[in-house]
């Protein structure tokens, strides 16, 4: 299968919302952000109690969306939130990863690549993905260090102010730099899932990658999310409008037959999935198995919103992916779709050895039954 051709520059963004709307992709979001959000919703629920919110008032308080932030509460429980937020924020951008794996071998011809393939490069490969934000962070926590250092020193009398003027040149270039890598972290946050799943690199390389960009393609970076963004707002809009119109299809055409019932149970089950300020239901007058089906329902309503939220962000993921690989075109002269990947050359080894058994295996057959007692004395 030969890769897609491409125009390398701005046209190429213009895809981004029709090969976003793949299932596998969309699926992908959902499975992610679902796993993301059950982490989020225990540990924030065990912050709550441990600050002293029992689990029926996180409920009044807040239905399927706790959270903490605006609360008095100890550091103890602000840490497990912490926690909470952050495992979330891991599973969005592993899910973010994911699907530029997905959208890369699209891009290669491979249009059989599932979600389950990219997940399992994700779990050989989750390691930069993770820590390479940390590493850009702790790069400029070094620096702001040795700068608070270097004040420390400048406080010695008669001493102090030679030691401050004398590497005065350091400390801006020290300063300068500081403040480009914090640019650079901005960066990394938009491509590190890119350059994991479409180039391959571990840590330090994509921390490499994410500097390179930030020197090389800022402009570019710029112009090309003016050009994403209007795209993934106005596709967004619309994938969310065929939904609203097919729930309202649904709801016209049972609650014609089903009457007050249905009206009940779906707005049972919406309440359930809103936030509690925009709720208008109440599973209060609800029979045993109205109750029941309101809350399947509202199970249901969950992942599609999740498959909303899918789809705008797979918009997203793919514009990124898309740019990343004009990037290296641009600035490197290379068409990262045309080299082997390492999913590829794992399957050429396996078939080279599978050739070479087979081989062996033949020349074995076609040796005469003297040449093989030969070998066995």
């Amino acid at each position: 299968m030969d890769p897609v051709k491409l125009h390398f520059d701005y046209r190429d963004i213009f895809r981004a919302p029709r090969m976003a709307l793949s299932g596998k992709k969309i699926w992908t979001y959902v499975v992610g952000n679902l796993i993301g959000y059950i982490g989020y919703f225990i540990l924030t629920n065990i912050a709550l109690l441990t600050a002293g919110t029992s689990l029926a008032q996180s409920w009044d308080m807040f239905g399927l969306y706790p959270m903490l932030i605006g609360f008095g509460i100890p550091w103890y429980s602000f840490l497990i939130y912490g926690s909470a937020v952050l495992f979330a924020l891991i599973m969005l951008t592993l899910s973010c990863s994911a699907v530029s794996r997905i959208t890369y071998k699209q891009l290669k011809g491979n249009d059989f690549y599932s979600s389950g393939d990219a997940w399992a490069y994700i779990r050989k490969h989750w390691h930069p993905v993770v820590f390479t934000f940390l590493s850009i962070g702790l790069i400029i926590a070094f620096f702001i260090l040795m700068a608070l250092v270097f004040a420390l020193l400048g406080k010695i009398p008669y001493i102090g102010e030679l030691l401050f003027a004398i590497p005065y040149p350091l400390y801006f270039f020290g300063a300068l730099f500081t403040v480009y890598s914090a640019v650079v972290l901005i960066t990394a946050g938009i491509y590190i899932p890119v350059i994991v799943a479409a180039y391959e690199e571990d840590t330090m390389g994509t921390v490499f990658q994410s500097y390179v960009i930030t020197w090389s393609q800022p402009w570019r970076v710029i112009a090309y999310h003016l050009i994403l963004l209007p795209l993934f707002s106005l596709g967004s809009f619309i994938f969310y409008g065929f939904f609203q119109l097919s729930f309202e299809f649904v709801n016209h055409v049972f609650g014609y037959v089903m009457g007050g019932k249905l009206e009940k149970i779906v707005d049972a089950a919406v309440s359930a999935v809103c936030p509690p300020m925009f709720a208008y239901g109440s599973f209060g007058s609800l029979s045993a198995t109205e109750c029941v089906s309101s809350v399947i329902l509202a199970f249901f309503f969950f992942l599609l919103m999740l498959a909303v939220i899918g789809y705008g962000l797979s918009i997203l993921s793919v514009g990124e992916t898309l740019m990343f690989i004009i990037f290296k075109n641009k600035s490197d002269g290379d068409n990262i779709l045309e080299r082997k990947d390492e999913e590829e050359i794992e399957e050429e080894d396996e078939e080279n050895d599978l050739e070479e058994l087979t081989e062996t295996e033949a020349s074995e057959q076609e040796k005469s039954p003297e040449e093989l007692s030969s070998e066995d004395e």
